[in-house]
């Protein structure tokens, strides 16, 4: 997907229209209204008796108009959303000048009712029809243009946006998953001739894990295939490090249907074996565990790892960068990774919100489980 804008044909079904059900449309429609009133009442009056006259007065009318503009366009935004985007505009810009018609109608007309039933003309109604109506129409059809037009822009600017975040979201996968498939392949070779019942159980695996992270190339995946991605890795690289090599996994507090970027804790159990297992002649054991306490998510990586392995992982931060950007995006900048290697263990820390897989089906290995 480029990250350029694509053009929205006339043909295209048009969906910019904003949700004026919810409430903070709705707060920041009697927002718009109230400040329109201000501004016409110090337009129109000087003296400050006049000028509160006339505030409510315009405040009245306005807040009417607007809310009712409000819930026309709410109850007419599944019909306009399937429309091309000519005929959508043309049709909001209708339903708009028809309800600021109707609403100047009875307002001129409850003027009429109120002058007939008291036999005194009120000051708070219009006493010309026409002079009232048409000034009325021409000005919502100017408004109404200028909000169909900004709402237009602000709908294609956020689309735009999302395009150039899944973009660099692919781009930012490009970069791990060669290093991920060569670092495997690496792990099989060496067991080629060593062991070769153990390369071809690392062949399957290594298939099992490509079935699962690159079968439909998705951005996001649910947090069980995920830990399943990082198991298999594990045993991968518990065929080539044997005994030397142990992972705890804590992670049963892990909601499972949560969605987290693809190939996010593999590169990060990566490392903590490359740099702080493989390293040390013992081995050691590396501890994955994770916490929900159901909006946030928190999981942390940590591992023994000897002064030499310290300077040599200083300077590799490729995997920590891309998958702090990859949660930056797909999180909109609520998610935070840590690091702390001021001890004998090295630790990396997952903050990221809770967000629910809304019923996709899940892509499970053949082995391996939650």
């Amino acid at each position: 997907m480029s990250a350029g804008r694509e053009p929205v044909s006339a043909e295209q079904p048009s969906g910019y229209l904003p949700d004026f059900c919810s409430t903070p449309v709705v707060l920041t429609v009697v927002l718009v209204a109230a400040l329109l009133a201000v501004v016409l009442a110090l337009a129109r009056q000087g003296a400050q008796a006049d000028f509160l006259v006339e505030l409510g007065r315009s405040s009245l009318y306005l807040l009417w108009t607007a809310l009712l503009c409000a819930a026309a366009l709410c109850k007419a935004r599944p019909f306009l959303a399937r429309r091309p985007l000519p005929a959508s505009t043309a049709w909001a810009l209708a339903l708009i000048v028809a309800t600021v018609a109707v609403v100047s109608e009875a307002v001129f007309w409850a003027g009429e009712y109120w002058a007939r039933r008291t036999g005194v003309a009120s000051g708070l109604f219009p006493t010309h029809h026409w002079s009232f109506l048409l000034p009325n129409l021409l000005i919502a059809a100017i408004v109404g243009a200028l909000a169909l037009r900004y709402f237009f822009v602000a709908h294609e600017w956020r689309r735009s946006v999302e395009l150039e975040a899944r973009s660099r979201v692919r781009a930012l996968q490009a970069r791990i998953r060669p290093h991920f498939l060569f670092n495997s392949l690496n792990t099989v070779a060496s067991l080629t001739r060593s062991d070769p019942a153990r390369a071809e159980e690392a062949i399957e695996d290594l298939a099992d894990l490509f079935r699962v992270s690159l079968s439909d190339a998705r951005a996001q995946i649910t947090l069980r295939e995920e830990l399943e991605v990082a198991r298999i890795y594990q045993r991968i690289e518990q065929l080539r490090l044997g005994e030397r090599l142990q992972v705890r996994w804590k992670v049963a507090d892990l909601p499972p249907d949560a969605i987290v970027p693809s190939l996010m804790l593999q590169p990060l159990l990566e490392n903590a074996i490359g740099h702080g297992i493989e390293p040390l002649p013992e081995g050691g054991t590396v501890l994955v565990e994770g916490a929900s306490d159901g909006a946030q998510i928190t999981i942390r990586i940590s591992n023994p790892v000897s002064a030499t392995a310290k300077a040599v992982r200083s300077g590799n931060r490729m995997a920590l960068d891309n998958i702090r950007q990859r949660l930056e995006i797909a999180f909109d900048g609520r998610a935070s990774v840590t690091v702390d290697d001021s001890g004998e263990l090295y630790q990396v820390t997952l903050q990221f919100p809770q967000v629910m897989d809304s019923g996709r089906e899940s892509t499970r290995p053949g082995r391996g489980g939650w």
